[in-house]
């Protein structure tokens, strides 16, 4: 059997895990860089995922702490939207072969914060899914956060 070391996990198993809404503190915090937080808008946010299914997963995240999108007002929507759009069009620079775009409401669904409603974003590639995940229930990340965070800020000034 093969080893895969991820040490960088440790933070997040070792890490405090209180009630308080992930995306909530992160609004909070001005450390953008450390929180992989790529732009704010007036009504949404953009952070990468820091634990990504394939390199570039981002997601757009209303400011408001609302856990269903029925809760969401029309312009926090259309922002929502328009900042996916813009997205995809940065991530269009890694040459991605598509993308999946989805939004996971309540737990049973797979939302890791199910009470604040997100958009995820991810580039795929022809054989991003192979044996790892299916046998080995293992994700390869091939590229370093930082250096994702990298290409996309570069990605974003050049749309404006």
């Amino acid at each position: 059997m093969q080893q895969i070391w991820a040490p960088w996990r440790m933070v997040y198993i070792g890490g405090d895990h209180d009630d308080k809404c992930i995306f909530c503190k992160i609004l909070e915090s001005d450390n953008d860089g450390e929180n992989l937080v790529l732009f704010r808008d007036d009504k949404t946010f953009v952070l990468m995922n820091r634990y990504p299914y394939t390199n570039g997963h981002v997601m757009v995240v209303p400011k408001r702490h609302v856990g269903d999108v029925d809760e969401l007002t029309d312009e926090e929507m259309l922002e929502l939207f328009k900042n996916t759009q813009k997205m995809i069009k940065a991530l269009r620079s890694f040459n991605p072969e598509g993308f999946n775009v989805g939004i996971n409401m309540g737990r049973i669904a797979g939302a890791g914060v199910p009470g604040h409603v997100h958009i995820h974003v991810v580039p795929r590639w022809g054989g991003d899914t192979n044996f790892m995940p299916v046998l080995g229930d293992v994700r390869v990340i091939s590229e370093s956060l930082e250096a994702t965070y990298q290409k996309l800020m570069e990605a974003l000034s050049k749309l404006g």
